[in-house]
């Protein structure tokens, strides 16, 4: 349903998986990969989001390497080794190519993210300030040394939280939402009682696969979107 593109970011190039809206131009959507990489998960996500009127973009932020479900220990490396300033220019060049698309309409884009995703969506709402207009997160917040500078984050944002998380704990999650609130943004935290982490991933080498949560996750991913991108 999508295809394979390339984009500038800073003085180089990035690859990404773009869906457009099935009919005309919608709101635009960067979609933040899991530790795996690009893989048919993230890119089946941008076909349902174009179907439901949306033009999402995955970006590449591993530049072509990716991890199976059953390699853990290779997902853990690749994250770990991914170099932040690096994956900060895909992102900004992300939105940037997403800005000037033809299938894209509205001054700003939406963010959502799955696990390490999840974290980047909510680091990059905080480097572009308002040229984010919304972020889904899933199962994924920059907790304790990851969080960035919050000044610049307007962002409205929707955190779906696993009630059994131990690399996302539900309560850590919790504290950061109420301190963000605190500070005048506007954070919804949901959180999923008995939930694994993952429970979105109906292939996910957790076994923790819920279709009810994760419908749930959805509808409300969805009317969110809308309600903040049209």
């Amino acid at each position: 349903m999508g295809e394979n593109v390339e984009f500038p970011s800073n003085g180089s190039t990035a690859g990404g998986y773009l869906a457009s809206a099935s009919e005309g131009a919608g709101p635009g959507i960067i979609v933040l990969q899991e530790w795996w990489g690009l893989d048919s998960y993230i890119k089946g996500v941008c076909d349902e989001l174009s179907t439901e009127g949306f033009t999402a973009l995955a970006p590449d932020l591993y530049h072509g390497e990716i991890a199976q479900h059953t390699e853990m220990d290779k997902a853990a490396e690749l994250m770990n080794t991914l170099p932040p300033d690096r994956s900060a220019r895909d992102m900004g060049g992300a939105v940037d190519f997403l800005l000037g698309h033809e299938s894209v309409r509205g001054h700003n884009v939406g963010a959502v993210g799955y696990c390490m995703g999840g974290m980047l969506s909510m680091v990059l709402a905080a480097q572009q300030g308002d040229r984010i207009g919304a972020v889904v997160a899933y199962y994924g917040m920059p907790l304790g040394d990851m969080e960035p500078d919050w000044s610049k984050y307007t962002a409205p944002t929707l955190v779906h939280v696993a009630g059994n998380d131990d690399f996302f704990p539900p309560d850590a999650c919790e504290s950061l939402g109420q301190k963000l609130r605190a500070e005048g943004k506007e954070v919804t935290v949901h959180v999923y009682p008995g939930t694994g982490h993952a429970f979105a991933l109906d292939h996910n080498a957790l076994g923790t696969h819920d279709a009810e949560a994760a419908r749930q996750a959805w509808v409300r991913t969805l009317e969110f979107l809308r309600k903040h991108l049209g």
